[in-house]
């Protein structure tokens, strides 16, 4: 038995100490999941463990990618390390063996890891690979969720796709565990769309051939921590030249995640009124984050590399040299384009939620921000419940969102970092899966409470009989 084999046996052992895996205590149905989350990366994973943690066991991870490729760490992710601090906490909800450091140690040692300044992308995919085995989660690979369909009677068809075509599974709740993208779509502006096809450009969040952009012209909107992270990783593959456009005059310096780590922002940022969270969040999105000292140390080391302050993309047409792009400063031709243009976040995007978006409620429902502090891309932001939950429109909307939760980017104004950032998530892990149990249980209240007065099981049992006068203890 190797050493991460004897981790796993550790892992498991801790786990059945921690009463791990004992029975379902949620009322079965025949042909119904008790919970179906749809996305299979970190959080998703996250999720699955820890409703087996509270004991509802009858559930199952969708994910429309093959198996080992969830989440963006293999695909769309070219950081070399991640961004946040290596000893962060995540999905292990408080088990010491199940955190990346013990899954790290038990293959390289202590001395390794206190040499890492951060943890390496490809690492971190590997642990998710191996957390989902250890745990033994279950996770339906290349099925992809098509529609949801309420019933309003306390289930929702799920329409899915995948290998063996269409089928319906029936589910009392669903989680959305669909990650940064998962509240809307990666935005790409219409001057883009409008004026290019799309063997010219793509966004950060898909899959780029850069092997196959060796020695060209690459030009890059948008200064995200991502522009500068595909634009070492072009360089590292031989891209002619990279250059990286930013609209601000200067690179964002302060990155105001850290300040909420260590304030206690993260963990408490739902008990902030909603005029609280609408402030701090829209200072947030206006602050952007910038890219880490590393990564931008790497991009600027290749002499190929170019970053343009204060300069705009006026316009982009295609020519017979490649795309055109004018700026207030000259134009520049590129023979592809990359967009760091981040996200929308709205309900009407996404195609799972068609049937249902009209009664779910967004933040321009519940509040109305002052004229001064307005901002249209926090309105559409859905407005949550507490458990991740989503809120109706209107009273008669109630039972056909109940049970739906957003656990992804789109819960950033409701309860601030959390389900789609490793910073957030050993605070909104738990509050989810509580939320989730407690609709559970609140759902079947009338059930239990009857099986409750009738519930007359002896546990005591004696020759003593009270009823003949005799005296316990005589």
């Amino acid at each position: 038995m190797n050493r991460m084999e004897m981790h796993s046996v550790r892992v498991r052992k801790d786990l059945e100490t921690l009463g791990y895996g004992q029975p379902t205590w949620v009322r079965p149905r025949d042909g119904v999941h008790d919970a179906v989350i749809v996305g299979g990366g970190q959080s998703g994973l996250g999720v699955a463990f820890g409703l087996l943690r509270e004991r509802i066991g009858n559930i199952l991870v969708i994910d429309e990618n093959p198996k080992g490729q969830e989440g963006p760490w293999d695909t769309y992710a070219r950081m070399i390390t991640l961004r946040t601090p290596k000893d962060l906490l995540s999905v292990e909800y408080g088990v010491p063996s199940l955190t990346f450091r013990a899954w790290w140690t038990a293959q390289h040692g202590e001395d390794s890891w206190n040499a890492i300044g951060k943890i390496p992308r490809g690492d971190w995919m590997d642990y998710l690979r191996w957390y989902r085995e250890v745990l033994e989660l279950p996770v339906e690979n290349e099925v992809k969720l098509l529609r949801i369909e309420p019933t309003g009677q306390g289930l929702h068809r799920l329409h899915v796709g995948g290998p063996d075509g269409p089928r319906i599974l029936l589910a009392r709740k669903v989680i959305l565990a669909t990650g940064i993208q998962g509240g809307g779509e990666w935005h790409t502006p219409e001057m883009i769309r409008n004026n290019l096809p799309k063997t010219r450009y793509a966004h950060t969040s898909e899959a780029v051939d850069y092997s196959a952009l060796k020695g060209k012209r690459i030009g890059i909107l948008g200064g995200g921590a991502s522009a500068f992270d595909n634009a070492q990783h072009a360089l590292s593959l031989g891209a002619g030249s990279v250059d990286v456009f930013i609209r601000r005059p200067v690179i964002p310096q302060v990155n105001p995640i850290r300040f909420m780590e260590k304030s206690g922002v993260v963990p408490r940022f739902a008990a902030l009124s909603d005029a609280e969270k609408y402030t701090v969040i829209s200072s947030f999105l206006r602050r952007n984050q910038p890219p880490t000292n590393d990564t931008f140390q790497r991009a600027a080391s290749f002499p190929g590399f170019g970053l343009h302050l204060g300069m705009s993309w006026d316009g982009v047409r295609e020519t017979p040299e490649g795309v055109e792009v004018a700026t207030p400063k000259g134009r520049f031709t590129f023979d592809f384009i990359v967009l760091s243009t981040g996200l929308l976040t709205d309900v009407r995007l996404r195609h799972e939620l068609s049937g249902i978006e009209p009664r779910i409620a967004r933040w321009a429902d519940r509040y109305a921000a002052p004229a001064d502090e307005q901002n249209v891309l926090l309105d559409l932001h859905p407005y949550l419940g507490d458990g991740f939950e989503f809120t109706p429109r209107a009273p008669e909307d109630a039972p056909y969102v109940h049970g739906l939760f957003a656990f992804n980017y789109s819960a950033l104004l409701s309860l601030g970092l959390s389900a789609s950032a490793l910073t957030g998530l050993p605070y909104a892990l738990p509050k989810l899966v509580r939320g989730v149990a407690d609709q559970l249980f609140l759902d079947d209240k009338a059930a239990w409470m009857e099986d409750y007065f009738a519930y007359a099981e002896p546990e005591f049992v004696s020759e003593w009989s009270l009823s003949s006068g005799a005296k316990v203890g005589a």
